[in-house]
Parts: C-alpha cells; structure tokens; sequence
C-alpha cells in the first residue's frame, strides 16, 4: 500500500526466444554471434533472447547429436535468426531455416558479404510468409562507421598504443554490431506481429509430424508429447 492507495500492478514483459542460426567453426563467427546476440538482447530491452548452438555444451560431438539438438533447440524457440553470408551460405541455416518455415516460425534473415553479385538467396528464402530479410553492408557500412568518429578537416593522429592494439577498430565494431542489431529488433518486431499462416485444424497433426519428419532420436510417443509442449506454449504467447 502507499498512502492508502494500492500499488499499481506491472505487467511483466513477454520475452521471446530466438534460434541463432549461423556459421560456428570459425574464431570470428562465435565471437560475432555471441557480440551480436547480446547486443540484441540489449537493443531490444531484454524482449528478445537468442539462443546460440555454439553455447549448447553438448557432451557428445557426434554429427547426429548435434543435428538433433539444434533442431529440437529450433523447434521449441518462438522465432530464427538466420545469417546467410556469402554468395553460398553454410548448408546447416540454410536447412534449419526450411524447417522452421514447416514450423511457421517467425524467421529474420541476416543477407551479407554479397560483394555487389546478383543474390538468388534474397527471392528463395526472403518471399516466405512472417519472414523478413536484413541486408548488410558489411565492409562498407564499416568504412563509413570509421569516417563518421573522425572529426571532419582533418587527419587524426592515433595514440600508437591505441594504434598498435587496434582500439578504433574495436569501437567501429562495436558501433556497426549496435546497428545491426537495432535493425534485428525491427525485423523480428515486424514478423512476430505477423498473423501465423498455418491453420488452426491443422496446428496438432503439422506439430505430430514435426516430430517425426526430421527422423530424432528417441521414442515417438516421447517426441510427439515434447512438440505438443512446444505448440501448447506457442499458441499461449500467441504465436500461432
């Protein structure tokens, strides 16, 4: 109570999962996936919480036992964050971004290092329904980062120790992952509004197959109970 009067109720804020599906093998791409993924989670004010296979601490590095996490890890998320790079993006989003769409997952796409070529990537998998793509810029929205913390007229003359450990080029850095990050909030608000595409009748018997389609292991009684745990809390967040 305060002064007689009741406190004002807050309504706790909903907090969305989202699958971060991109390269992992690299020194760079676990350092940029982990930066970008809590730059998002910072951007959005802690309304969106991605989930990194790299952090996942399997015990066993068996291709299949990968495989079956990160799917069941896809599944069970309200919504995928996929990074295509390259002309030829890495086979592994690329498949899990098909699965999710079966899911009617709401889907954000990171499109970069296009290197100015045609880009059939952006017509297959940017036309689907609750899916939106986010192009990158990459080496030249970092360059014009770079022009932007030079003051204007003059050259500046770096501090060798700044220099020498590369400093400004951690700042650009971190200016460009804000950025895109903000851009990642945008995106994923936009596809999570979107009304879902699979109809009502067919939600139960689409999540039974779900369960069955990407051959997991384990006892199909068992997968078929964990997707309909997956389904009951995405209709209840009113996902689909």
């Amino acid at each position: 109570m305060n002064g007689g009067h009741p406190l004002p109720i807050v309504k706790k804020k909903s907090t969305h999962t989202v699958y971060f599906a991109g390269e992992r093998f690299g020194f760079e791409h676990l350092l940029g996936n982990a930066y970008l993924a809590e730059a998002i989670y910072e951007k959005s004010h802690g309304k969106y919480l991605c989930r990194l296979p790299q952090d996942a601490g399997l015990r066993s590095v068996h291709p299949r036992a990968v495989r079956d996490h990160d799917l069941r890890a896809l599944l069970e998320c309200d919504a995928g964050l996929f990074s295509f790079d390259a002309s030829a993006p890495d086979s592994g989003p690329a498949g899990e971004f098909v699965l999710a769409k079966a899911a009617d997952l709401p889907a954000v796409i990171l499109r970069g290092d296009l290197r100015g070529a045609a880009d059939p990537w952006s017509r297959m998998a940017g036309l689907w329904p609750r899916t939106a793509t986010v192009p990158l810029g990459s080496l030249h929205d970092y360059r014009a980062l770079q022009r932007r913390l030079r003051p204007r007229g003059r050259r500046v003359r770096l501090d060798e120790v700044v220099r020498l450990a590369g400093q400004h080029a951690s700042a650009t850095a971190a200016l460009l992952c804000d950025q895109v990050a903000a851009a990642v909030v945008r995106a994923l608000d936009r596809v999570i509004a979107e009304d879902p595409v699979m109809p009502r009748h067919l939600r139960e018997e689409i999540y039974h197959w779900l369960a069955l389609m990407p051959g997991l292991r384990g006892k199909a009684r068992d997968l078929r109970k964990e997707f309909e745990h997956h389904l009951e809390r995405k209709v209840k967040k009113g996902l689909l």
